[in-house]
């Protein structure tokens, strides 16, 4: 049989029929990779994949809510929208060793008691190890088939014959398909190996979730069509250094993109965090200048959380500005607003910038906290550890109302917050205070005015 060689770019998937030292499409260079397709008959296909779909009018279709089921992880159900959807792809990624193998595991294990057998596909791990660590982690592991096997076509021949509840692949960068020549974990078998496992999990209505690598830059490993071609696409972040992991979806087909699970590592696997605005706040310094404490919003769930900021005299000809966990341009537009409306002296001065706890803000009702934080550490004077605050800031100075007021108040009344600094908009429309003494603001100069009175 005749051999047709491409070009793959590994970096975005793009397909030239000749070596180019730049990618037309992402700019890389030298991404280009020789890859050999043969052609081939296709193997036995499976009895779920051999049927052809019929053109029905789209007046003719029975609409019908998603069935859900449990995976017996509340936090892990919160980021997919209320659990997992049937015929759902779901991809999940992080660093190595962050736990995404043993949060599927424990999903799986409580899956498999509640529905019936998981097919538990590792070209990883072998078995002896998989069952170290589901004895390690105490979790019931009747019910879950392992398979230690690569070949994708061996794969959905054995998922066809099981018919399992569920189909994990432990993970996506280790599946072949045996119609290409091309490397496991390549452009293009990454590529056809995930469209294939989304077809047969459409046409057999069997959730499968695939565990993905990332880059050294922290994004998954592969083509970016591979989270075109999912339904979800999770991210297992949080510093191996520390025991706390946060789940964030980026993309979600059967729910919001903006909740976030918290869980705890531990000896005997991931625990749910079911109150993280105490976790965030449990080690946090009282009167210290430069500690403000912000109610955020990650999707549907409040959030406390403490931003803590740094002016120092710099040492350099330009001074630095660095943030993490909000946004960089963010904090110099705040920057420029408090030297502008405050009178601020900041062009000589480093501003450093940091939410406790490993947390990204991306809300700009966080602006305001920021602007607090780097007021009080100008000034050297510490907030009232009871206050709070939240609210967009704009660059005249003025502060804006946010979305879901009631929520943040209602979560900081529950943890024992006494005082708050919100904006005049929100605090014009409040049914109740919650027992909390309130002060709406309408731009930079009444706020810090507010904060430092004495």
């Amino acid at each position: 049989m005749k051999t047709k060689t491409f070009f793959h770019c590994q970096a975005c998937g793009y397909t030239s029929p000749k070596w180019l030292g730049k990618c037309p499409d992402c700019q890389s260079w030298n991404s280009f990779a020789e890859e050999r397709r043969v052609p081939s008959a296709r193997l036995a296909s499976s009895p779920i994949l051999s049927g052809r779909s019929q053109p029905s009018p789209l007046s003719a279709v029975t609409p019908g809510a998603a069935h859900r089921t449990s995976s017996g992880l509340g936090e892990f159900d919160r980021v997919l929208g209320g659990g997992i959807v049937a015929g759902s792809v779901i991809l999940v990624g992080g660093d190595p060793g962050i736990g995404k193998s043993t949060l599927l595991l424990q999903a799986v294990s409580h899956i498999a008691q509640k529905l019936g057998t998981v097919l538990y596909v590792s070209g990883e791990e072998s078995p002896e190890q998989i069952k170290m660590r589901a004895d390690r982690l105490a979790i019931h592991t009747e019910g879950i088939i392992l398979l230690p096997e690569t070949s994708l076509e061996a794969i959905i021949q054995t998922a066809s014959t099981m018919r399992p509840n569920a189909l994990v692949i432990d993970s996506i960068q280790t599946v072949f398909t045996e119609e290409l020549s091309s490397a496991p974990g390549s452009v293009s078998q990454v590529r056809e190996c995930a469209a294939r496992l989304m077809l047969f999990a459409k046409k057999s209505d069997m959730p499968v979730f695939l565990v993905g690598h990332v880059t050294k830059e922290g994004e998954l490993a592969g083509p970016r069509v591979l989270e075109h071609i999912v339904d979800t696409v999770l991210y297992f972040e949080g510093d191996r250094g520390h025991a706390y992991r946060i789940l964030r979806t980026v993309k979600n087909r059967f729910g919001s993109t903006n909740e976030i699970g918290i869980f705890e590592m531990s000896d005997a696997g991931l625990l749910e965090v079911q109150n993280p605005s105490e976790l965030f706040l449990l080690e946090r310094p009282l009167q210290v200048p430069g500690s403000v404490v912000v109610a955020s919003i990650e999707g549907t769930r409040p959030l406390m959380v403490e931003l803590q900021a740094l002016v120092s005299q710099t040492n350099f000809g330009v001074p630095r500005r660095t943030a993490i966990g909000v946004d960089f341009n963010r904090v110099s537009l705040l920057v420029a607003v408090l030297e502008k409306k405050l009178g601020f002296r900041l062009g000589a001065m480093d501003v450093f910038v940091n939410v406790v706890g490993g947390l990204k803000l991306v809300e700009p009702a966080v602006d305001l906290a920021i602007a607090t934080a780097i007021a009080s550490s100008v000034r050297d004077i510490p907030v009232d550890p009871r206050l709070f605050v939240f609210g967009e800031v704009g660059l005249s100075g003025e502060i804006r109302a946010v979305a879901h007021g009631e929520t943040r108040l209602k979560e900081a009344a529950k943890i024992g917050f006494a005082q708050a600094v919100i904006p005049a908009g929100n605090r014009d429309k409040l049914r109740e205070t919650f027992g909390l003494n309130l002060r709406g603001v309408r731009n930079v100069e009444e706020c810090v005015a507010t904060v430092f009175a004495r």
